[in-house]
């Protein structure tokens, strides 16, 4: 293959690591070891009576046994292949239903038997469309070695729901006479799941009319624009609610769920409070206390996590995003990770230099400060290192210093410092173009510098909406010249140097490296990208249908971030206020808010669980002392009660779950938004990786859409008589922009032409299967493979997009982020020489 080098790897919840694809039909290691473990009795019994102690060694063991068990679902999904899996819940399926119709007229039992009916069909219809996906999945594939792309990941989440409505059946099956059968809770697990399996069905017949439309090979829908808007404005309108609730991130391995199920908890709970407050912390300690009910209200958490991605702007996603940025929390965060001698946040002044050019060192260019959107201004860098290294305690070096506070005393004298490091990895952290700062991806950087040995400077780029592109695009360039110019400051000799990056960051490598191949400068000896955004252009792909149901990454996510990145986002002034209190005024009247908040929240939480209990307080039982401020929630997000006072949501009968119409959901009372409480419509800004123009422009190009065109259409891609629920959040018809600058190749690498392309050094990337990003990495490598470029690519299973961030949480996100240190470390290695010949 010359230079080119593919390699695709799978790593599993339990951390076996090999090459090869989706094996459908044989189960793997995972499975055969979590049969063994979960089968295996205690050692060693015998009948003779068994003492007090032994018998708490049989219980303790029973529990981890239990423990080892618990996970059916993944075990059920790799140990059958497809058919055979929805042959097996559709008898499951047909038993239970008919159990059920024998027990007479109870509400329960009429739900429970709809519910196995429901299953049954949606099953039945999903199969032949996930095989017709499965039949022609292999010629996305990059070669027969890296099985991966969209349309295999929609497949395998598809699997995972079935796995676990067919263990959930099972389960049914088995303990359906029991008198500790919980009727209840196991309808409200099988309706959950249900309302999933008929979202994963729309998504299958999704995927099917992206199959008909691209080009053979392409994972990007290459529609016409009029039928790109058609499709994507029939796709936002999907219900999502259903999979941040009980399902919350199913397809993902069961270690990092727990995490998810707090991250959403933290994420509706701050909701409420967004805007009440202007800063982190109060906000974060007035949600502390109104997290409880949707903590054990799994359908009203799923419900507000709709309704909040829908209804928030990017500056919600901004301020929860750096809630990791408050001192308290990152201080955690260093004190759990690796300590290193060195870690300094330094200004980079905004003054101009020279740099070399490769073809003739003797002529140099001028490097210029970064101008766009803000003017001249200083660039924030973080020097991580290990030891303590020459040059890293110079005057000049120090009188870059920015000072954090109690921060900046990390760099602590040394008898003896280490000699310069041949190598220097330079960073760019991710967050959205929108959040985040080096201090939230300190943790794993410290342990990146101990691994590796080399020192790490991290570049804190300014973030959109305030400093659009290409602000950010200049800033870390205008770093990274620097660095190389300056190695010997940073502790380097700068003989090997490797761009890193996750997500945005990763982007931002891509630029940084054709920006520095367009100015003639030294580019780097290798880049390092994890999950990274290549496509920004309005466009859908079958990995980027994920974003539906992704927790971490879903839909509005990607539209208003990167519609911030573009320049489509105003920026917030709600700061105002903040700027003319000045610090103290700041600490005064957050300490005020803070205390009334717990006050206030402590209520709310009590009279939550009262209600929860059946106990509702009167509402003039309890006088108020002073009114609340009214929050975007209960602004935006409130959702109107029946007549009879129950949870609408927690009432919906199979016919809601997955026989509903858009027309019927549209215009049901229970699940649509109240005028009075929204207040005046508006156009919503959600878009799909967009831009913002002239709304009338996209209303134009769809009415000129020919009969034709219209036939083709997603109206077309169900079958007669399924119909997948809708969102019942805001207008149905959403305006999609088309932006000219996310055509950009310095803001989309992935449209660069093959002449730009070319000047990238070495790239390795790393993945994730189930990231609604995937294909941006499948394709982006699959292009520089056509040129003849050396690239790699690994593929990790089960993890969601941003591993990095997590790689503490678990045996899975470490292994996973050591592969990204490997391959940092095959950028850095000097490569041998070649031997001279006889």
């Amino acid at each position: 293959m010359g230079a080119c080098q593919w390699c695709v790897t799978r790593i599993g919840p339990r951390g076996g690591a090999g090459p090869g694809g989706w094996n459908w039909s044989s189960s793997g290691d995972r499975g055969e070891l979590m049969e063994s473990a979960g089968g295996a009795g205690p050692a060693g019994a015998s009948g003779a009576p068994a003492s007090k102690k032994d018998k708490q060694g049989s219980k303790s063991r029973s529990r981890r046994r239990w423990r080892k068990v618990k996970p059916k679902a993944s075990r059920l999904m790799h140990s059958m292949d497809l058919h055979t899996m929805t042959q097996s819940l559709v008898t499951l399926a047909e038993d239970n239903m008919t159990f059920f119709l024998s027990q007479g007229p109870g509400e329960t039992a009429r739900r429970l038997s709809g519910v196995f009916a429901g299953v049954r069909e949606q099953a039945l219809g999903l199969e032949p469309a996930l095989g017709r996906l499965l039949g022609v999945a292999h010629l996305f594939d990059l070669d027969a070695e890296t099985p991966a792309n969209g349309y295999r990941s929609l497949v395998h989440t598809a699997r995972c729901c079935l796995a676990h409505l067919l263990h959930k059946s099972r389960y049914v099956a088995s303990n359906r006479r029991s008198i500790f059968f919980r009727a209840s809770h196991n309808l409200a697990e099988l309706e959950a799941y249900l309302a999933a399996l008929t979202q994963l069905r729309a998504l299958a017949y999704y995927a099917q009319h992206l199959l008909a439309t691209n080009q053979p090979g392409g994972l990007f829908f290459e529609g016409d624009e009029g039928l790109t808007a058609d499709f994507l404005q029939d796709y936002i309108t999907l219900h999502k609610g259903c999979f941040y609730g009980r399902c919350l991130g199913f397809q993902f391995t069961p270690a990092i769920r727990p995490f998810l199920q707090t991250i959403s908890i933290g994420l509706v709970s701050f909701g409420e409070h967004y805007k009440r407050n202007e800063t982190g912390l109060s906000v974060a300690a007035s949600s502390l206390f109104t997290s409880g009910r949707f903590a054990i209200d799994p359908e009203l958490r799923g419900a507000e996590f709709e309704r909040i991605i829908q209804n928030l702007d990017v500056h919600f996603w901004k301020a929860f995003w750096n809630l990791t940025e408050i001192e308290v929390l990152s201080s955690l965060a260093n004190m759990a990770s690796v300590t290193v001698r060195v870690s300094r946040l330094l200004s980079l002044p905004p003054k101009a230099f020279e740099m070399p050019l490769i073809a003739d060192p003797k002529l140099t260019v001028t490097i210029s400060p970064p101008l766009a959107h803000t003017g001249p201004g200083p660039v924030l860098v973080r020097l991580i290192s290990y030891d303590l290294r020459e040059g890293q305690d110079s005057e000049e070096l120090s009188s870059l210093v920015k000072s954090e506070g109690p921060r900046s005393l990390e760099l602590r004298p040394r008898p003896q410092q280490a000699p310069p490091s041949p190598s220097l990895v330079v960073h760019i952290h991710g967050g959205g173009f929108v959040a985040q700062t080096s201090k939230s991806h300190e943790p794993y950087l410290k342990s990146w510098a101990q691994e590796l040995g080399v020192p790490i400077l991290s570049i804190d780029y300014s973030l959109a909406p305030e400093a659009p592109f290409p602000r950010a695009l200049e800033e870390c360039f205008y770093a990274y010249c620097w660095a190389v110019k300056n190695c010997a400051l940073l502790g380097s000799t700068g003989k090997r140097i490797c761009l890193a990056g996750d997500s945005a960051g990763g982007n931002l490598c891509f630029t940084v490296s054709l920006r520095a191949a367009a100015y003639g400068v030294r580019v780097p000896d290798g880049i390092m990208a994890a999950y990274p955004a290549t496509m920004l252009q309005s466009t859908a792909s079958p990995s980027r249908l994920l974003s539906l149901m992704d927790p971490l990454l879903p839909l509005s996510v990607l539209t208003k971030c990167v519609s911030a990145y573009a320049g489509g986002e105003t920026e917030d002034h709600s700061d105002s206020d903040q700027k003319a209190l000045g610090m103290m005024g700041l600490v005064r009247r957050d300490t005020a808010l803070l205390f009334r908040d717990l006050r206030v929240g402590a209520s709310s939480w009590l009279n939550s669980f009262l209600e929860l209990s059946g106990h509702k307080s009167h509402p003039k039982s309890v006088p108020m002392a002073e009114p609340m401020r009214r929050s975007v929630s209960e602004a935006a997000l409130a959702q109107p009660e029946d007549p009879q006072g129950t949870d609408p949501l927690k009432s919906l009968t199979l016919h809601d779950l997955s026989l509903k119409g858009s027309s019927e959901t549209s215009n049901s009372p229970e699940l649509s938004l109240s005028t009075e409480t929204l207040g005046p419509s508006t156009p919503s800004d959600v878009n799909f990786l967009l831009g913002p123009e002239d709304a009338r422009e996209e209303v134009e190009g769809q009415d000129e859409l020919s009969t034709r065109d219209r036939g083709h259409s997603v109206g077309a891609a169900f079958p007669e008589g399924f119909h997948p629920r809708r969102s019942s959040q805001g207008p149905t018809r959403m305006p999609l922009y088309s932006s000219p600058i996310a055509k950009n190749p310095f803001m989309s690498p992935l449209l660069a032409p093959d002449s730009m392309l070319q000047s990238l050094p070495p790239v390795h990337i790393v993945a994730c299967a189930l990231d609604p990003m995937l294909d941006d990495s499948v394709m982006f490598a699959r292009r520089l493979r056509s040129l003849g470029k050396p690239v790699t690519l690994r593929v990790v299973e089960d993890l969601p997009h941003g591993f990095l961030s997590l790689a503490a949480l678990c045996r899975e996100t470490r292994e996973a982020a050591a592969l990204c240190v490997e391959r940092i470390r095959q950028v850095l290695t000097l490569p041998a020489p070649t031997p001279s010949p006889v």
